[in-house]
């Protein structure tokens, strides 16, 4: 598995991990537990930004992987 296949599995993960943290934050009755989990699926919104831009430099810089 290359590099770049890799990152793009990681990313894959992070979003679902993030729909998880939404639907907790939404479902919680708890507010400290809806803050809680707003925070971390914020937290995992940047952490998605930092990898796709990460993704694209690999691509520009290993043509190879650019759409795979």
């Amino acid at each position: 598995m290359t590099v770049a296949s890799q990152v793009k599995q990681s990313l894959a993960s992070l979003k679902s991990i993030h729909a998880t943290f939404q639907q907790f934050a939404l479902s919680s009755a708890d507010e400290q537990a809806q803050r809680t989990f707003h925070e971390a699926m914020m937290l995992t919104e940047e952490i998605i930004v930092d990898v796709k831009q990460r993704i694209s430099q690999l691509e520009r810089e290993e043509p190879q992987y650019h759409g795979k």
